[in-house]
């Protein structure tokens, strides 16, 4: 069972959860809990000779009911792979399982916030290979999107729909867009190659996107990965999350807005080197970067139509 403090100092949560320190560590390929139970050989997580998509609870959950959830999204019973090399129709029907677990998971009493999201890499401390994401149901609103709502109150409407005119008017960090999704380095990019792609009308939550939204949001999503992968020519590594509206109730003062989008923070500043939180990030709560966005959207324009 999870126990939740609060830092009066930071003025956020901090959830201890014990029992993740027995969690399963970069198995070995023939022992990996997500691959599919075949005859006559181990059991795994998934009880099934084959799968398309499979949604489970974590064994070893941040959040249990009725305080919260955790749960494991399952792309493939392929052990190697990854959202680049899913075919469209697997990828497009992973839009409508986040659409499905935010629903259900929002509707929960305690739920406050449902946070859909996958890391990538051993660089962001990947403990399992197989291609999968995962869904937390929070029992309190976040720190993220507590700030999201408070720049939607700053400036007096929807921040995303705002930056993200600035961003098209622009047009330097525009990496593609079509009528219904855009992808960009945003103009104040903490990562080095960090990426917001952005469903352009207003959706507050993939509730409200319609089947030519999420088969765009699908496309788009492994157009990016595809150009991250083609950057260094190696998987590259990141942490992806989609943002969207929260589920329960907000501070005082401040509206249940939101609008969906997906943010990714790619630990890489070079083929080889990693951006880590030190002193300035950890300490005083600001990134110091080592590149610009603008030439970061020029190196990953560049790597998506190699590939494309």
């Amino acid at each position: 069972m999870s126990e939740v403090r609060f830092n009066e100092l930071r003025g956020e949560e901090v959830v201890y959860a014990i029992h993740r320190q027995e969690r399963t560590f970069l198995p070995a390929r023939e022992h990996c809990p997500l691959d599919p139970t075949k005859p006559g050989g181990p059991k795994t997580e998934i009880p099934y000779p084959s799968f398309e998509i499979v949604v489970f609870e974590n064994r070893f959950p941040a959040f249990e009911a009725p305080h919260g959830a955790a749960e494991v999204i399952v792309y493939t019973d392929q052990h190697e792979g990854s959202l680049a090399t899913l075919s469209p129709q697997r990828v497009e029907d992973l839009m409508w399982v986040w659409r499905h677990r935010y629903a259900e998971l929002g509707a929960r009493e305690q739920t406050r916030y449902v946070m859909i999201f996958e890391n990538r890499g051993v660089e962001v401390g990947v403990t399992l290979h197989h291609p999968h994401g995962q869904v937390y149901a929070y029992p309190f609103l976040p720190p993220v999107p507590a700030l999201e709502l408070r720049a939607d109150a700053r400036l007096g409407g929807c921040a995303t729909c705002a930056l993200l005119a600035d961003e098209l008017s622009d047009g330097r960090r525009l990496l593609f867009c079509d009528e219904r999704i855009a992808a960009y380095v945003p103009y104040a990019a903490r990562w080095a190659y960090e990426v917001h792609l952005v469903v352009r009308a207003h959706r507050a939550s993939l509730l409200e996107c319609d089947a030519e939204d999420l088969r765009s949001l699908a496309r788009s999503l492994q157009t990016l990965v595809r150009g991250y992968d083609a950057l260094f020519e190696r998987p590259f590594p990141y942490v992806m999350v989609v943002h969207q509206t929260p589920t329960g109730e907000v501070p005082d003062g401040l509206k249940r807005s939101g609008h969906v989008h997906l943010e990714f923070y790619p630990p890489l500043r070079a083929a080889e080197k990693l951006k880590y939180l030190a002193g300035s990030e950890q300490g005083a709560g600001t990134f110091i970067a080592d590149t610009v966005p603008e030439e970061s959207a020029a190196a990953l324009r560049e790597a998506i139509a190699l590939g494309a």
